[in-house]
């Protein structure tokens, strides 16, 4: 699932984002989704986009959280706590999906 999901959006990454970060915590258990997915797909993510800021950002205790950053320096950001590599990989699709307003 989860592979499907990061193959399908690799390409758009850069279309309507201009950075994505993942806070995690190295040790809790509910960063453990949050570590899978980096673990997991990273390299494949880098692989297709290169040039596009996908940022790591790690801290004790702090909570698992996908960020997204927009044109004009908006940002939007999913809680990812407690959630499975899968989970995690349907929040940054969510995230990249083009906003209406």
């Amino acid at each position: 699932m989860a592979s499907a999901a990061v193959r399908s959006l690799s390409s758009r990454l850069s279309q309507n984002l201009r950075e994505i970060r993942v806070h995690l915590c190295q040790t809790s258990a509910a960063s453990k989704g949050a570590r899978d997915f980096v673990e997991q797909h990273y390299v494949t993510l880098k692989k297709v986009n290169p040039e596009f800021p996908i940022l790591i950002r790690e801290c004790s205790g702090v909570q698992a959280r996908v960020w997204a950053r927009y044109d004009f320096g908006k940002e939007s950001s999913i809680s990812v706590d407690n959630m499975s590599a899968d989970q995690v990989a349907s929040a940054l699709h969510t995230l990249v999906q083009p906003k209406t307003t």
